[in-house]
């Protein structure tokens, strides 16, 4: 083999290398960029899915409406309204409770009296308009282990058919089952999430881990 042939083959051999470093690289850049644009529409496909669950949540028209004689279960309720950004509306009865309507060791007292009888519906002095709302936090103090009978003059007073429900009371050691038990079998038309009671310790980051794990 002459030196010009040897030439040759070693020109053609560096071509071939050339050439093959060429063609995988190439291959790369294409496989990465397919992957890349892969990655953007899972992401845009994930993005999509959270955004229509937020449009679909921001389409429910929340209302927190409660009855606070007191003052704890108006700040829990106030709580409620940062974390959902609903509506915040009180009962507010006709005829204020004083600290003797509430002194509960006195059979006389007015709150007695009232959760003694089946029949009691103290009058509610604001009107209170419930139609545009889809989700409704009901809160109220526990009276003798349950709801007061002012919640009952709510219901009988509004029509809450096919509207979620979500009861939240505060107390001092009584649990909510009673008086959402007390709610379910009074209205069997609401869709009545479970709820949860709440002390006059609460804070707000309690009632945001709460709200967050309804999805309301």
């Amino acid at each position: 083999m002459n030196k010009k042939t040897l030439l040759v083959i070693i020109g053609i051999f560096i071509i071939g290398v050339i050439v093959g470093v060429y063609l995988i690289n190439r291959n790369n850049k294409l496989d990465n960029s397919s992957n890349s644009q892969n990655g953007l529409l899972d992401q845009k496909e994930e993005n999509n899915s959270s955004q229509n669950n937020e449009d679909n949540n921001s389409k429910q028209k929340i209302a927190i409406i409660y009855f606070s004689a007191t003052g704890t279960t108006k700040k829990v309720a106030e709580y409620i309204k940062n974390t959902t950004n609903g509506d915040l509306i009180e009962i507010i009865p006709k005829e204020k409770y004083t600290d003797n309507d509430l002194n509960y060791g006195n059979d006389n007292s007015r709150a007695n009296k009232e959760q003694n009888n089946s029949k009691a519906r103290p009058e509610i002095k604001n009107n209170i308009n419930t139609d545009n709302y889809d989700v409704i936090y009901l809160g109220y103090p526990i009276w003798w282990g349950d709801v007061p009978k002012i919640i009952l003059t709510f219901l009988d007073s509004h029509n809450l058919n096919n509207k979620t429900i979500i009861p939240f009371c505060t107390s001092g050691s009584t649990s909510i089952t009673n008086s959402l038990n007390t709610l379910k079998n009074y209205n069997k038309n609401v869709t009545w999430i479970d709820g949860t009671r709440f002390s006059s310790n609460t804070t707000q980051n309690e009632i945001n881990s709460w709200v967050n794990s309804l999805s309301y």
